[in-house]
């Protein structure tokens, strides 16, 4: 096991470039503010250095928010209150205190949009977990599809491929006329319910003539599970604690 100091000071952060990629990008993202604490704890809890930009991200941050909050990438905030984002941590139901014996399962949830997606970066034996993909590879939990994907990248490609405006292409068809005045009215622990649901035919037929509403993300992440369950009987695991 390392010790925090030596996940911290390392020689070559990821912090400093990462902030010169987020000031190059045109991108819309905001950086929240951090708790240094919870930082620090997550980082040992985690065993990842400081030289990674999930190490970076954990340390520096309380999250990023992206695209008015269309995506939002896990941090250690210093709010804990109900209207931000939740942190790393908390999303991953880490133990209070180190804790040598915990492991993320599956895989680690970095990141939720507010269509009830779930980016994940998978753990060591995906086989086993019924998980495609590779270890260390970002998969993505797919409301519209209700199953994970693998994506073919590692965390730092991901981001790197967030920020020169891949979400765009992603979220082709899963966007609509005014989609950021309704994202930019959630608070950072909600997310958007769809009737017909993103899985239906209807919503893939028109997605603009779908009704809306905010609801907590825990709800929207507890109906993706349990309709995966009643469809084809598949649990797509742990998504994250919302």
């Amino acid at each position: 096991m390392r010790e925090d100091n030596e996940l911290i000071n390392v020689e070559d952060p990821a912090w400093p470039l990462l902030l010169q990629e987020l000031s190059g990008t045109d991108v819309p993202v905001e950086v929240l503010p951090g708790d240094a604490g919870i930082g620090r704890a997550s980082l040992l809890q985690l065993q990842v250095s400081a030289r990674s930009n999930l190490g970076g991200i954990v340390l520096n941050c309380g999250g990023l928010l992206v695209d008015s909050g269309w995506l939002r990438i896990f941090g250690s905030p210093s709010c804990a209150g109900l209207e931000g984002p939740p942190g790393l941590a908390v999303i991953n139901a880490m133990p209070s205190t180190f804790d040598p014996a915990w492991q993320p399962g599956a895989g680690l949830v970095v990141a939720h949009d507010v269509l009830g997606g779930v980016f994940a970066l998978n753990g060591s034996n995906p086989r086993a977990a019924g998980r495609p993909g590779e270890p260390g590879e970002i998969l993505y939990f797919a409301p519209d599809a209700l199953g994970w994907e693998a994506l073919g990248a590692g965390h730092s490609a991901w981001l790197s491929w967030i920020l020169s405006g891949g979400l765009h292409e992603f979220y082709a068809g899963l966007r609509w006329d005014g989609w950021g005045s309704e994202v930019s009215a959630l608070n950072g622990r909600q997310g958007l319910s769809f009737f017909p649901p993103l899985w239906s035919a209807e919503a893939r037929q028109d997605l603009s003539a779908t009704s809306r509403r905010a609801v907590p993300m825990a709800e929207l992440l507890g109906l993706s599970r349990d309709s995966c369950l009643q469809f084809d009987g598949t649990d797509p695991g742990f998504l994250g604690v919302a």
